[in-house]
């Protein structure tokens, strides 16, 4: 029988609405809350930037411990999880966190050049928690880290006889925390820990591989995902490692927040609905059209896309389409930022074509829902996505999603050509090339020109359980599993 796993210490770089640059915050936001729901004793970490602090400050914080590592000293503060009861701790040192700009750039997009000792002494601080010597009488049975900021923490707890379980999420390999290899004697790190099978990384530090080979349990955010990525075309360099720890990788959908995201409560909407009577979102379309300054007819299909203006994301594959979409009369709605070449692209697009294109740069969440409800399709052509939580927002909203079959997008959107009529919910295509997702845009404005058959669709979309309940459940079960391998591992160091 499996250990059963109390308490956890969920530690991230990012949290909505505090931060976010990516699904990452919504994750950090959603899961930990499911996990409380569920009676887990959970607290979340995250560095003290400026915003998160300042709402610390404004719902009341209070002073924990003031822990010291590396000579920086780091003053721990307890505030809760907005519109929740779970525990936030904040990990307060001016000079690593408190800086304008983002988590991880500056102003200007730039790395912050510190980032490599930003997040070790991040690391260090959260395995000083994790070992109970913050003085705060809790310790964590388990320390569940997130992408590569995160990473060196099962990396350094490794070896300790009272350690915790770790588990180490990867929601996106692509980013994995490399630097020269100089910086790994400038942070002090113990020296066993540079060869293949620890930090090194072709001959640099990869903060990632931390977490890849020294934590108790692996998981992705998709099923899908934890497939590609053992494989040369996904794995980013590191599918050798993946398959050599196969044996712990798990992939556990994400879920979405159905209080956040549910079209029939949004308190950005202009209207409300639900799946037995979608005409409000006729009023959200109507609403949008006016808000982007494009011209309010219902029987033009508006497809929106959200998210980050990058080549992962399929930009310049919605740039290929955009002469089809436009000549069939369609409406787009963008919004995002990313790689200033493409911005410039479709800033083009919406300067030539202003009543059917419309181009917002930056991030706005009322806006991203009023697309998500307002569009009757959403764009997700991504060249890999390891989960993708867009589609699941459409989904929820009836906004039929149309995807590149890959990683989690696969796991959530099925099309009508390859699944029963039961089953479908959007359209899907493979491979990542302009032609067969223009393909796809054919197939499904064809069905949207048959008002029965697409009402259908919405409501199957709309019908699917996408919460965080069944997910969390997940995670509970692998916590587990990360308990006892712990455990085993401790056993055999007691014993060697």
């Amino acid at each position: 029988m499996l250990p059963r796993v109390k308490r956890v210490l969920f530690v991230t770089s990012e949290l909505y609405p505090l931060v976010k640059t990516g699904g990452l915050a919504d994750v950090s936001a959603s899961l930990p809350r499911a996990l409380s729901g569920l009676g887990l004793d959970i607290r979340i970490l995250l560095p003290g930037y400026p915003a998160a602090m300042t709402t610390a400050r404004q719902l009341g914080s209070k002073k924990l411990a003031t822990l010291t590592t590396g000579g920086h000293a780091m003053t721990l503060w307890q505030t809760r999880l907005p519109d929740s009861d779970v525990p936030l701790w904040l990990l307060d040192s001016p000079a690593l966190f408190d800086r304008h700009g983002g988590p991880y750039q500056n102003p200007l997009g730039q790395d912050w050049p510190d980032n490599a000792q930003r997040f070790h002494q991040f690391a260090l601080a959260a395995c000083q928690l994790a070992l109970g010597q913050g003085s705060l009488n809790w310790q964590p049975d388990l320390v569940h880290c997130n992408d590569w900021q995160t990473a060196l923490i099962p990396a350094l707890l490794h070896g300790h006889r009272a350690r915790p379980a770790t588990l180490f999420t990867i929601h996106n390999l692509a980013y994995q925390g490399v630097f020269d290899a100089s910086t790994f004697w400038q942070l002090g790190l113990p020296p066993p820990l540079w060869h293949m099978d620890g930090l090194e990384f072709y001959g640099q530090l990869a903060f990632i591989k931390g977490g890849i080979m020294f934590a108790d349990q692996l998981s992705t955010v998709s099923p899908r995902y934890s497939e590609e990525i053992q494989q040369p075309q996904f794995g980013w360099g590191l599918d050798g490692a993946l398959r050599h720890r196969h044996d712990r990788l798990h992939g556990i959908l994400n879920g979405i927040d159905d209080e956040i995201w549910n079209p029939a409560t949004d308190p950005h909407l202009a209207a409300h609905y639900h799946r037995d009577d979608l005409s409000g979102k006729a009023v959200c379309k109507q609403d949008l059209q006016r808000q982007l300054g494009l011209p309010v007819r219902a029987e033009i299909p508006l497809l929106a896309f959200v998210g980050r203006l990058v080549e992962q994301k399929g930009v310049d594959l919605i740039d290929a389409v955009l002469p089809g979409l436009k000549d069939l009369g369609c409406q787009v709605a963008l919004l995002g930022s990313g790689q200033p070449q493409l911005e410039r692209i479709l800033l083009e697009w919406q300067h030539r074509h202003p009543s059917q294109i419309s181009v917002t740069l930056g991030y706005d969440e009322p806006l991203a829902h009023q697309l998500t409800a307002g569009a009757d399709m959403l764009l997700m052509p991504s060249r890999f996505e390891p989960c993708g939580l867009n589609q699941l927002y459409a989904l929820k909203y009836g906004t039929p999603p149309i995807v590149h079959g890959v990683g989690g997008l696969r796991d959530t959107v099925f099309d009508p050509t390859q699944y029963t009529a039961r089953k479908a919910n959007g359209f899907s295509f493979e491979p990542a090339t302009g032609e067969a997702f223009w393909q796809a845009l054919e197939r499904a404005l064809t069905l949207y020109r048959q008002p029965r058959h697409w009402l259908r669709l919405q409501r199957r979309g709309m019908a699917a359980d996408a919460s965080w309940r069944r997910s969390a459940s997940d995670y509970t079960r692998l916590y587990r599993k990360a308990l006892a391998a712990c455990h085993q591992a401790s056993r055999q160091t007691t014993l060697a």
